[in-house]
């Protein structure tokens, strides 16, 4: 057992903030290398059997994962939120039973979403537009794989929740170590066993399975987060996390749309548009993988500070969470202009294809320090009681911030487009961020605990009288 963990649950409450969220981001990031990583290998192994149509189902059924990862990422942003809240609070008790029964809820809705994906899957693939072999080998791919969305839930909800006391090597471990059973299993079951693409959702579900268990095993077992649920009240234990959680949902739903039209401007200008913007698109996550950790690195500092009523801490880490997506930006602008000309002949780009690669590598890549203000904003907007705020400016990004600026850039070719895309993104990730720092500039101590308090449905008292929220006025304070 972590006697670390059971101690001091409120961890984020003092000591530097700075040093919080570079360990947190930086912990996630690795995570999500992993799942990047291990994506990527997947589509890469599955891609060398030479059948098109393998590949394909690989894409289709990838699209309908999309929308049970989007709402499992949105549940536990709501999870993560409270339960580091009431941590925050001193208020473990109260965490450990939203914990227990926002998990059984999670997975109650997964559950009942993969019965409706198995049910209606014909239709969604008559409107995915599968046919033939592919639409056959979707069919067994998924019949194999959705029965475990359950344990995908699992395992991001209870990294969300060691996440939020603070234990992020652990979090960190649970997507590594599925990353890692696929990366072993894949080229076994495809190649070694010649199974094939069933080989390659034989191997999915191992994984999943594996990142229930770890999830599991650090959340109950290690820091006891999970306990028994009271079902006569789980329903008053979830509400406050369908708070966040339902707009945390609609926020994902975001950035596939303007995806999409990004996509479907640059088809206009033929494949080596869509092969420039696909490189892009595999560079990016790898490069950003600090700065899409950051959200979720963010939020459960936010979220604790919020629960001792220090919103000195959650200004200074607002404050440096910026910092630190200015200097990785930075570093990361440096490293993709030097490495260039070596990225466009690994991808053996010519043509278009190298002139985007080349143009976003050594200016446009800039555009994601807007992108990382968003990250934070759309932290800082979930764990103060302003989820619809997030909502807002991703669908703003994703619309008003991205089809007119598209629109536009379209006229000028496909540079045109990406100077279009980052400019949306440069607008609402600066609005974003000035709205997010009005929002935190407002929070005195006083009206920083009575909202946690609130929050939680409890008297404001209890989140007054923390253990330690007086201590360290010292500036001092760690999610994707």
């Amino acid at each position: 057992m972590n006697s670390r963990a059971q101690t001091s649950p409120a961890r984020f409450v003092t000591g530097s903030t700075m040093r919080h969220v570079v360990v947190m981001a930086g912990t996630g990031a690795v995570g999500l290398m992993a799942v990047f990583a291990v994506d990527l290998a997947n589509l890469f192994y599955v891609s060398l059997l030479g059948d098109t149509a393998v590949a394909a189902a690989v894409g289709f059924a990838g699209t309908i994962n999309f929308f049970h990862v989007a709402i499992s990422i949105g549940m536990t942003i709501g999870v993560s939120a409270t339960t580091a809240r009431l941590l925050g609070a001193g208020q473990r008790t109260k965490a450990r039973q939203v914990a227990s029964a926002s998990l059984v809820f999670v997975v109650g809705v997964t559950v009942l979403m993969t019965a409706a994906t198995l049910l209606l899957l014909d239709p969604i693939l008559d409107l995915l537009g599968a046919t033939g072999e592919t639409r056959a080998l979707t069919r067994m791919f998924l019949h194999i794989t959705a029965p475990t969305y359950p344990m995908l839930a699992i395992g991001m909800c209870t990294a969300a929740l060691m996440r939020s006391i603070g234990d992020a090597r652990r979090a960190m471990w649970v997507t590594l170590s599925a990353a890692i059973v696929t990366a072993v299993l894949d080229p076994i079951l495809i190649f070694g066993l010649h199974l094939g693409l069933e080989g390659a959702a034989i191997s999915n579900v191992i994984a999943r399975i594996v990142l229930a268990a770890v999830g599991l095993y650090g959340a109950a077992t290690v820091n006891r987060l999970i306990g028994r649920v009271r079902f006569a009240r789980s329903w008053g234990d979830v509400r406050p996390v369908l708070k966040v959680a339902l707009p945390a949902v609609l926020t994902n739903l975001a950035t596939p749309v303007a995806s999409a039209y990004v996509t479907h401007a640059m088809a206009r200008f033929g494949p080596a548009a869509i092969a420039g913007q696909a490189t892009i698109d595999r560079i990016t996550p790898v490069a950003f993988a600090l700065i899409y950790a950051l959200a979720g690195a963010v939020g459960p500092i936010i979220a604790q500070n919020l629960g001792a009523g220090r919103a000195d801490r959650i200004r200074e880490t607002i404050r440096n969470s910026l910092g630190f997506v200015l200097l990785t930006v930075a570093l990361a602008w440096l490293v993709l202009a030097l490495v260039q000309d070596g990225l466009i002949r690994a991808f053996s780009a010519q043509g278009v294809t190298a002139t985007i690669i080349a143009t976003f590598c050594s200016w446009l890549v800039a555009s994601y320090a807007f992108v990382g203000c968003l990250f934070v904003a759309n932290a800082a907007f979930n764990n103060l009681d302003r989820p619809l705020l997030s909502t807002l400016f991703n669908w703003g990004r994703a619309t008003l911030g991205t089809l007119p600026f598209v629109a536009m850039g379209v006229q000028h070719g496909p540079i045109g487009v990406l100077v279009g895309q980052a400019a949306g993104s440069a607008i609402f990730g600066s609005m974003a961020m000035l709205v997010a720092w009005i929002v935190v500039a407002r929070l005195p101590m006083g009206d920083c605990a009575r909202l946690a308090a609130m929050q939680a449905d409890e008297p404001a008292a209890a989140a007054v009288s923390v253990p330690g929220a007086a201590v360290g006025n010292t500036v001092a304070p760690d999610v994707h």
